[in-house]
């Protein structure tokens, strides 16, 4: 893929945020973009790296009325010895291409959609802090531009890619979070679209989200839309249990998200010496394992937060708390996800995209 590179002037380019750890999650981003547009004629054309700007749409483009949008979140990091490195960001293009399938939005090349972040990144490499468990957050987004108002799929998409340095997505880090278990709304259903990285998902969450911090609560879990018994996922991350030497997460049923860090920690937990299980598990068999003590941990995945230790849930006006609340399995699997992706261990599994050099 051809990518023009506009130029930019000293006088465009911003400062540097000097403490990212402050930084509020995604709130600061980079001088540049890239963009690349979409017809049914054409196919994929006009990819460049641009200056930060705003997007100019039409008011009947279909993202408007219509809700045809995907994106995507993956980070990258600074190793000791001043590599630029990625994690899995294959996965993430195999998973924006399998979301845009879902909502009829044409599909990019796997090269293609790392080449563009690549050559972005590489661009706005002063931007990456290099405070380990700090990180450049990449989010690639697809619209749908069409100019037309009817229910059916665009003829026109903007694909794009931003770029924000971050700090930790919890302001407390690597420290226990409290869950709300919401028992009345719903996030979604299997066969709907709650299994792909949309944007129309997290609207359907905001209402349980805001009423879970006016209680003092970092996220929702949620349940099955059916029962309101079993355990689906939180809103920003995958839930695990962890049993003793076992690890149990739900099982990817059509309104889950697949995560990236889900699976990586499925794949690696097991060469750590812990079984892993799939199933599903309900909201009772959850609370009464935090009671009598089978249940030891519970923790949060997702390339946001990574892993975050989950202290308690509440459910129905009570708090269950969780008995070893940063558990040494946990405590495990964090440091050495961590050691990977920052380059401080081997990686046995291919799973780190070196960009370059700092």
């Amino acid at each position: 893929m051809n990518i023009h590179v506009e130029p930019l002037s000293e006088q465009d380019m911003k400062p540097v945020f000097d403490n990212p750890e402050q930084l509020d999650f995604g709130t600061v981003f980079t001088d540049r973009m890239f963009t690349m547009k979409y017809n049914t004629e054409r196919g994929w054309h006009d990819a460049k790296i641009e200056k930060y700007r705003p997007i100019l749409l039409e008011p009947a483009s279909c993202v408007l009325h219509y809700a045809q949008e995907i994106f995507e979140g993956l980070k990258a990091y600074i190793s000791k010895d001043g590599r630029i490195l990625m994690f899995r960001p294959e996965e993430n293009a195999k998973r924006m291409n399998r979301s845009a399938k879902r909502m009829c939005m044409p599909e990019i090349p796997v090269e293609d959609f790392v080449q563009a972040i690549k050559e972005l990144v590489m661009l706005e490499k002063r931007w990456i802090p290099k405070q380990k468990g700090t990180a450049l957050y990449i989010r690639p987004t697809m619209i749908a531009t069409e100019p037309v108002l009817g229910v059916h799929p665009s003829k026109e998409y903007l694909f794009f890619i931003i770029l924000s340095p971050v700090g930790p997505y919890f302001k407390s880090g690597f420290s226990p979070v409290s869950i709300y278990v919401e028992d009345k709304l719903v996030r979604a259903v299997p066969g709907g679209v709650g299994d792909v990285k949309t944007g129309g998902n997290y609207a359907a969450s905001l209402y349980a989200s805001v009423k879970a911090k006016e209680k003092g609560f970092s996220q929702v879990l949620w349940l099955d839309a059916k029962e309101h018994r079993y355990i689906e996922e939180v809103g920003a991350m995958n839930i695990f249990f962890v049993y003793g030497n076992k690890i149990v997460t739900p099982a990817l049923n059509g309104s889950i998200l697949p995560g990236i860090t889900r699976k990586s920690v499925l794949e690696l937990a097991p060469d750590l010496g812990y079984d892993v299980e799939e199933r599903l598990i309900s909201i009772d068999e959850v609370l009464q394992g935090i009671e009598n003590g089978k249940i030891t941990e519970v923790f949060g995945t997702g390339t946001a937060a990574l892993i975050a230790p989950i202290d308690s849930l509440y459910y129905k006006g009570r708090s269950y708390i969780v008995k070893n609340k940063v558990g040494e399995v946990t405590k495990v699997i964090y440091n050495d996800l961590v050691n990977i992706q920052y380059g401080e261990a081997e990686d046995e599994y291919g799973w780190v995209y070196e960009l370059g050099e700092l």
